[in-house]
């Protein structure tokens, strides 16, 4: 009897073990992309508008936007923590300031896999574990 016992023991650590060595799904682009549409519609696109072309002389650009694509750790802590004071975006000089948005760092990585592969952009993958390393600052 304790001889099975200590085989099911033994079976269900070892069950524990392999399974703790599994890999996670791999981070799949374009499903982030997909999700991340919607977050925008929600989130974003009251000021920049349903193309990412913001509003002239208030709201910047995200389309083809150099400002947005230059420094992908500036763009997650925009979308977490808002952004004020002066930008240039695409040569023009923007002075308005931007709300954060309470996302999971699902969320925001979706959104901002949108935006970066949107609107004339093509950029890499940002992976909630990025977004998760820029909250930790």
């Amino acid at each position: 009897m304790i001889k099975k016992i200590v085989l099911l023991v033994c079976l269900a650590s070892a069950s524990v073990i392999l399974y703790s060595f599994q890999q996670k799904p791999k981070f799949n682009l374009k499903e982030s992309i997909e999700r991340g549409k919607d977050i925008y519609i929600a989130n974003c696109l009251t000021c920049h508008i349903d193309q990412g072309e913001g509003i002239e002389d208030l709201y910047p650009p995200l389309a083809k936007s150099d400002y947005l694509m230059a420094d992908k750790k500036r763009s997650i802590q925009q979308v977490l923590y808002g952004a004020k004071g002066e930008m240039k975006v695409n040569g023009k000089t923007y002075n308005t300031e931007m709300v954060g948005i309470e996302l999971t760092d699902q969320q925001t990585s979706d959104v901002l896999n949108y935006i970066r592969n949107s609107f004339g952009n093509k950029g890499g993958a940002i992976t909630p574990e990025e977004v998760n390393a820029s909250r930790k600052k």
